[in-house]
């Protein structure tokens, strides 16, 4: 009796798993998950303390190529905001260690927050079906928009965040 109650448990918990990851990314205008980061430099950020703003998380990781594509026109994108202090950039490094993340950060002169996902719970909450993929969540908490590739442009960015920094 032990054995099938076991048994039908972990099958009802690989059921689950199957259907969150057959509904795809998370849709634009559902709250975005409630997530917390712990930068590479010890710093937290979690969604408490980030209400009110524009938050901008992109999944990336050092040993992906596309994610290099991306990399310099995020960077300008962080500072052309940073100053602004209503928009939140912040980096997810997927399945990567943190040596070669670091490695990475330095090389493109990555500035804005960046952390590991520990146990790939943050990616796991976005459902996220690869790198790079970005999410962007309006002051609200609601998910705005999303890219499941690289930026392409500076202006790319903007285009995606401006419209939400309007009264």
């Amino acid at each position: 009796m032990l054995a099938w109650t076991g048994l039908f448990a972990f099958l009802g918990i690989l059921a689950l798993g199957l259907k969150n990851s057959n509904r795809g990314p998370v849709a634009v205008g559902e709250t975005a998950p409630t997530f917390s980061l712990t930068t590479f430099d010890g710093q937290t950020f979690d969604t408490n303390t980030m209400q009110g703003k524009v938050v901008l998380v992109n999944f990336w990781a050092s040993w992906c190529k596309p994610c290099e594509q991306e990399a310099a026109d995020l960077e300008a994108a962080w500072r052309y905001y940073k100053d602004r202090g209503d928009v939140i950039f912040l980096g997810v490094d997927y399945v990567d260690t943190e040596k070669a993340a670091l490695v990475y950060l330095d090389r493109f002169d990555i500035t804005y927050p960046n952390g590991p996902d520990l146990a790939s719970s943050i990616s796991t909450a976005f459902r996220t079906t690869g790198v790079p993929e970005t999410y962007i969540i309006d002051k609200n908490g609601k998910l705005a928009s999303f890219k499941l590739s690289p930026f392409l442009s500076l202006e790319e960015i903007k285009g995606m965040i401006d419209p939400l920094l309007e009264p």
